[in-house]
């Protein structure tokens, strides 16, 4: 069981945590491609094939590993590859990739989102710890997080424990004192596991432990769930 008595701080994933993340990204998607037929449709012609995006994406990747923290600088090169193939000006790489950006922080929080960030947000500092690109305040729920630690900001992703301990550091807590809450089995509770935290596994699919090496963690099928193994939970 969690130690309540020992948090002084909570660390939390966003997306699959809060919301789910792969509409959010298809929306976000669709609206790119909404303004490229407006304003390259050469390259939102060639954006129609998902066998040749997929094919830009994986060179890009390939091509700028170091930089596979950085989810929105290798969005924006894929949407430059894209235009020069396609003959259309690279410079619109920065606007086209404004417009996902954008829509990117239009998501539709799961039901237990916002109850859940109130509960801790009130009795903790609470700080975003997120491999992902979303921003908490343009989400719309900047009001609940006391910081937000990015694999983009420190150039590490999950599960690399540095990433905890800057999440720690940005609560003004030791690891130790923090319960961390994510829904990746790997890069959530692997990695926090690995930095001294307490850890929780948001499985809202009820998916098996799958590592051995390490206790299966608490696990919640929804966020209503750990709030209320806290004493003076509503």
């Amino acid at each position: 069981m969690i130690d309540i008595a020992r948090i002084k701080a909570i660390t939390l994933d966003l997306d699959d945590t809060l919301w789910p993340v792969w509409p959010t990204i298809q929306r976000a998607e669709q609206a790119l491609i909404d303004w490229l037929n407006q304003h390259a449709p050469a390259t939102a012609a060639l954006s129609s094939a998902p066998e040749v995006k997929q094919a830009v994406r994986t060179e890009i990747n390939q091509r700028h590993a170091a930089q596979a923290h950085d989810l929105s600088f290798l969005r924006r090169e894929a949407i430059r590859e894209m235009l020069r193939r396609s003959g259309d000006p690279s410079h619109l790489a920065e606007p086209a990739f404004e417009v996902f950006f954008a829509a990117r922080q239009r998501v539709e929080l799961y039901d237990d989102a916002l109850p859940a960030l109130a509960f801790w947000s009130q009795r903790y500092p609470v700080v975003a710890l997120s491999n992902g690109n979303a921003d908490v305040h343009r989400v719309g729920i900047g009001q609940h997080f006391h910081a937000s630690v990015s694999a983009q900001s420190l150039g590490v992703a999950k599960p690399d424990p540095r990433i905890f301990v800057a999440g720690a550091q940005a609560a003004g807590v030791a690891p130790h004192e923090v319960l961390h809450i994510g829904d990746d089995a790997h890069a959530d509770c692997v990695g926090a596991m690995d930095a001294g935290m307490q850890v929780v596994w948001l499985n809202r699919e009820g998916k098996d432990w799958p590592h051995p090496s390490h206790p299966a963690p608490v696990q919640v099928a929804e966020l209503n769930a750990l709030c209320a193994l806290w004493p003076n939970h509503p």
